[in-house]
């Protein structure tokens, strides 16, 4: 009888291990399943990111060309309402990583870091819209509206002046800030999306080795 009740405590305590291991696997695979789909969300934020990319892009290229200040500035400010959107997603999976649920500071981390990188692309794409709407120092057009109509002389314009050596100085030294200033900032975004590329493979291979488990 003795041995009898033994075998029936070890045979409920295993049984007891067993569902507790159950449990375990059950949590893990669960919190796995969590995070491969935040993983997932925030891939399809960065595509929505790389559309609305697109349409600033398509848009400055047809203010270029065309002109109509009012509609690229109505797209700048759809896309900077994108842009917020996104970002406030992006935190709010971030939170959700270093909840109890998940527990992976580690790609908390890995999107705060995209942020980063994202902010000084925005920044900087900015800037080159900025540089290019003004135009080179020497080859930007002069406004003759304050310039002199004389009915004798006829125009008189304002802009004419004695092209000295100093004034020609001036003005390559202005076009030679103005071209460092446009190439700093193409290297600055396509630096920016060597790195955001990078964090993304990282989040591609995370995917598949939970999803692999």
């Amino acid at each position: 009888m003795e041995d009898f009740e033994k075998k029936v405590s070890i045979s409920g305590s295993a049984s007891e291990i067993q569902v507790e291991e159950d449990e375990r696997d059950s949590e893990i695979n669960s919190s796995s399943k969590t995070t491969v789909a935040l993983l997932r969300r925030f891939l399809s934020v960065q595509q929505r990111r790389a559309l609305a990319y697109a349409r600033l892009k398509r848009g400055f290229e047809d203010y270029v060309v065309v002109g109509g200040e009012l509609a690229y500035q109505k797209l700048c400010s759809e896309i900077t309402l994108e842009f917020n959107d996104c970002s406030k997603q992006v935190l709010e999976m971030e939170s959700l990583f270093v909840s109890p649920d998940c527990c992976r500071e580690d790609l908390a981390n890995l999107l705060r870091s995209v942020q980063a990188q994202e902010k000084e692309k925005l920044h900087l794409t900015a800037t080159i819209q900025v540089l290019k709407k003004s135009g080179r120092p020497s080859e930007r057009l002069v406004s003759h509206e304050n310039c002199t109509i004389r009915q004798s002389t006829g125009h008189e314009c304002m802009h004419i002046q004695q092209i000295t050596e100093a004034s020609g100085t001036e003005e390559a030294e202005a076009d030679a800030q103005y071209d460092s200033a446009l190439k700093e900032a193409i290297k600055g975004v396509q630096d920016a999306v060597i790195a955001i590329n990078e964090y993304l493979e990282e989040i591609r291979y995370e995917i598949a080795a939970l999803e692999a488990e």
